[in-house]
Order: structure tokens, then C-alpha cells, then sequence
């Protein structure tokens, strides 16, 4: 039946779909878009099948990690222009937020006992693997797990990579088979679906569908939750809609400065698509079409051998190579990894040699050492530093080449290694709008060691492993526009 691939597809639990169900049920709870998406392809493919209307959930919990107005006005964003994409379609779009810790527990339940089969989403990290596994060992019937997270299906690999050179050498050789097989664009369009149902008054008088003011992520609204109010919502809005004009301004006007000034901070030659692309608001496959499609490249263009360069086998301008090599290798990498290491964010799953230098120099004097807190309100000796992290205070970001000294330095700064692992992971996933995502992790694992080589000469604290600073930064790179839109202190480097 499936035009999904396969590779693409897990059981979550052993049941039997239910033929006489009242629907499809499809939970969003990672992919939270209605383009490009496999998991909703999935989804309309067993309401085709089975002649069966599609209802999606996409509910919003309180109680995750780091749960703040910050977070949570991206994902309603992302729940409000689904819903304005829905409006027209012969779908039940059910969006529910969780008003009270426990509010929202027993509704898939509910949804879940009248439907033929569940679908819902494959991702690697945070909570969201026990949530659906521990939902899914309770669902009467089959649930289905999707994965639409990148251009190389998850299971493509049977086991993780030690650095990126491995991984792309892989990739080149595995990729090209599964470039054809992509998403819909609009999985809802050419399709005829049974009419939505009506649900049950005792589900909906219970859970509430989302008033139009909690979707909108009025301030009074956000108030009303029990989550961090301190980590304040940002200008960068959430949703399908934002993604779009975001990735159209990155392929318009910014990839053709991207090779050469992507690594200055104060140049905004980034992409900016790493929030829409960790809440799914946006597709790798929609990123990548669009590109390909600028770039007038057809499959053919690809090199026949897989030598693992960064450059040269795409067949692409050195612009797009360079975003590419971003987009796919190192942002597939982390999912990779992620998916094969039930241990991604523990010390433990550092490489060996890493772990063994750590360890050699955990006791190394510090120069300086800064607590949690004193890192979280940007309050150490480095106006750099402290700049970076008033960015990501401020703005949910970290400047991509900024983020590996703001890293190296917690290293250096921490009293342990592991606390300094602590640190950066508390720093990121509480602030950024990226963080909690398989690239997160790997850019944080980075640091200490993980994708990367030992370098000499050995160093206090750092060992073998890549040592930066401030200073060399600062005379490689023009931060000083940077030190004057973040920086609050007077002293520049020479």
C-alpha cells in the first residue's frame, strides 16, 4: 500500500489496525507542518486505503523540559498557521494546549480508542521517544511511527559515525538512491477524504480545542501557564509561514555571500532555518528543493565517487555546497548519531580519546571558574563571551561560529568537564530556540571532543582536544559591530 518508503516506517507497537475505527488519527508531535511531511503522507495514505476521514492532533504539553513563554510562543505560532492551512481541507485539525500540569492526560487515549490506526512522528531526541513508546504500549490499536527529518532516511545506516568525513563518505554513497523519494508538497491536494467527524461532546468539553487568543501567544494567554515566564518570548516568530519567508530571504539574498562571510558574527549571512527545522515548521526536503531548483541541479550532476570532500560532489555552485554540507552531512550526522546512542547527552558517549585527555586534565587549574549562574547572566572577564550570550539571552540565538568559543570557554572556565557538559546544555536548551535537537547536541558534544580528532600541542584543561579563544577569534573574525550590539562592557580586544 504505502508510496511512503518503507525504510521510513517503525512499528511503535505490536497491535492490529481496526478496520471499523471512525478514523486515521495522525498526532503531530515533532514534524508540526502540513507540507513536505511523510509522517502526514503516511497519515492520508490509511485514510485513502481504509476510506476513513483524517483527524490530526497537535497538542502542546506544560510540563516539558524547559518549558517557557519562549518556547512556547514559537510552537503556537506553529500551531496557529497549521490551522489557518487546514481551515479548507476535509480534515479535523485538533490543536489542544494543556492549560494545568496533567490537563491533557487521557486524550489520545480517548482519540486513540476510535481510531483505525495512529501515525505519528520518528525523532531521536528530548522526551519524545519515551512519550510515544510509553503512548504507544496503551493505544488499542497499530501505531505507526514516521520518519521525515532528512534527506537520508534515519534507518538508511545500521550504526553511528565517529566524525563527519565518515558519515559524508557514507552519504555519498547511500544518498543518491533516495533523493527521488521525496514528500509531498501538499499531501492534501488530488485527494479525496471521507468528512471530518464529529467528536465526541464529553472529548471536546474536556479538552477544549485552543482558543484563538492562546494560538495567537497573547502575552495575557501565556501568563495563564505554568512555565518559565523569566525566558521571554523573542521577535523570531514560529510557524510554516515565518519559515518560508525566511528561507526565501536566505536563497535570494543571502547564500550567494554565505562561503565568505557566514562566520562573521555581525554579517547575518546565516541561514536562520535551524528553529524552523528543529520544530518541523520546515522540511530538509522543502530546503533542498528549492535550492536544487535555484540551482537548476538534476540528479545527474552528482560526482560518481564518494571521497567524503566537503566540495565538489553535489555538482552545485560553492555557495551551495558550503550550506549543503551544513544541511545534510553535519545536521544528518546528529540525528544519526542520536538515533544509534540512547546515550547522546551523556559524558560517557564522548570517544575515547576524548574521554581520556578529559580526564587526564580534569584537575588542571583553572583561570577562571564561573558558576551556572554567573554563565547564565553573562557576567565573566570576557566581553566576547558575554556578548554571546546576551545574544542568545535576548534573541534565542548563538551566532554558529560565535557558539563554538562560547563552548570552549565554558570548558575552560567549568571546574570539571562534566560540569561544563552541564552547563552548556542547561545554557542552550533552556534559551535557544534550536536547542533539544540532534544538531544542538552535536555542536555542544563538539566541544569536548565528539566528530572531531585530537589536536596537538596538549594544553592544561583541554588536553587534545581543539583549544580556541577570544583572542584569536577577535583577530580572525571583525567582532567588534558584534561587542557593540551585545556588548556591555568597554574594553575591545587588540
Amino acid at each position: 500500500m504505502s508510496k511512503v518508503p518503507e525504510i521510513r516506517i517503525r512499528a511503535a507497537n505490536d497491535r492490529a489496525i481496526n478496520p471499523d475505527g471512525n478514523y486515521i488519527l495522525y498526532w503531530m508531535v515533532a514534524q508540526r507542518r502540513v507540507h513536505w511531511n511523510f509522517a502526514l503522507d503516511r497519515a492520508v495514505e490509511w485514510a485513502v486505503q481504509l476510506g476513513k476521514p483524517l483527524v490530526i492532533l497537535e497538542a502542546l504539553r506544560c510540563d516539558y523540559p524547559w518549558a517557557s513563554d519562549r518556547l512556547h510562543r514559537f510552537i503556537l505560532d506553529g500551531m496557529s498557521a497549521n490551522q489557518r492551512a487546514l481551515a479548507d481541507r476535509d480534515v479535523l485539525y485538533y490543536p489542544y494546549v494543556e492549560p494545568r500540569q496533567g490537563a491533557g492526560r487521557g486524550l489520545l487515549a480517548a482519540l486513540g480508542s476510535r481510531a483505525c490506526v495512529i501515525v505519528t512522528d520518528d525523532f531521536p531526541t528530548f522526551f519524545l521517544p519515551r512519550m510515544i513508546a510509553a503512548a504507544a504500549a496503551h493505544m488499542p490499536v497499530l501505531c505507526e511511527q514516521v520518519d521525515s527529518n532528512g534527506l537520508l532516511p534515519m534507518r538508511a545506516a545500521e550504526t553511528s559515525f565517529p566524525t563527519a568525513y565518515a558519515f559524508r563518505r557514507f552519504l555519498q554513497r547511500e544518498l543518491p538512491q533516495h533523493l527521488p523519494q521525496t514528500p509531498r508538497e501538499n499531501p492534501l491536494s488530488r485527494v479525496k477524504l471521507a468528512t471530518p467527524p464529529r467528536l465526541p461532546q464529553e472529548v471536546l468539553k474536556r479538552w477544549p480545542l485552543a482558543p484563538k487568543e492562546v494560538l495567537a501567544g497573547e502575552t495575557t494567554a501565556l501568563a495563564a501557564f505554568p512555565i518559565d515566564h523569566a525566558v521571554d518570548v523573542v521577535t523570531t516568530r514560529g510557524g510554516a509561514d515565518a519559515a518560508g519567508i525566511t528561507l526565501q530571504r536566505f536563497l535570494g539574498q543571502l547564500l550567494p555571500r554565505y562561503t565568505e562571510e557566514r562566520n562573521e558574527p555581525a554579517a547575518d549571512a546565516t541561514s536562520g532555518l535551524s528553529p524552523y527545522l528543529h520544530f518541523g515548521h520546515l522540511s530538509a526536503h522543502e530546503v533542498f528543493h528549492k535550492l536544487a531548483a535555484q540551482e537548476k541541479w538534476t540528479l545527474a550532476a552528482v560526482a560518481d565517487q564518494a571521497r567524503g570532500k566537503r566540495a565538489g560532489w553535489w555538482g552545485m555552485s560553492e555557495e551551495a555546497e558550503a550550506f549543503l554540507d551544513q544541511l545534510v552531512t553535519w545536521r544528518e550526522l546528529g540525528y544519526n548519531f542520536c538515533y544509534h546512542r540512547n546515550d547522546y547527552d551523556q559524558f560517557k558517549s564522548l570517544p575515547d580519546w576524548s574521554l581520556r585527555t578529559l580526564s587526564k586534565h580534569a584537575r588542571d587549574p583553572r583561570p577562571f571558574v564561573y558558576s551556572l549562574e554567573e554563565f547564565r547572566s553573562a557576567k565573566t572577564h570576557d566581553p566576547l563571551w558575554n556578548a554571546a550570550q546576551r545574544q542568545l539571552l535576548s534573541e534565542g540565538r548563538l551566532h554558529n561560529y560565535l557558539r563554538m568559543l562560547w563552548g570552549k570557554k565554558i570548558l575552560e572556565w567549568s571546574a570539571t568537564p562534566e560540569e561544563a557538559l552541564d552547563t552548556m546544555i542547561e545554557l542552550n536548551n533552556k534559551y535557544a530556540l534550536d536547542g533539544r535537537n540532534p544538531n544542538s547536541y552535536s555542536g555542544i558534544f563538539w566541544i569536548l571532543g565528539r566528530f572531531d580528532r585530537p589536536w596537538g600541542p596538549e594544553r592544561p584543561i583541554f588536553g587534545t582536544v581543539r583549544y580556541m579563544s577570544s583572542e584569536n577569534t577577535a583577530r580572525k573574525l571583525d567582532v567588534r559591530p558584534f561587542l557593540e550590539r551585545y556588548g556591555a562592557q568597554a574594553r575591545l580586544f587588540d
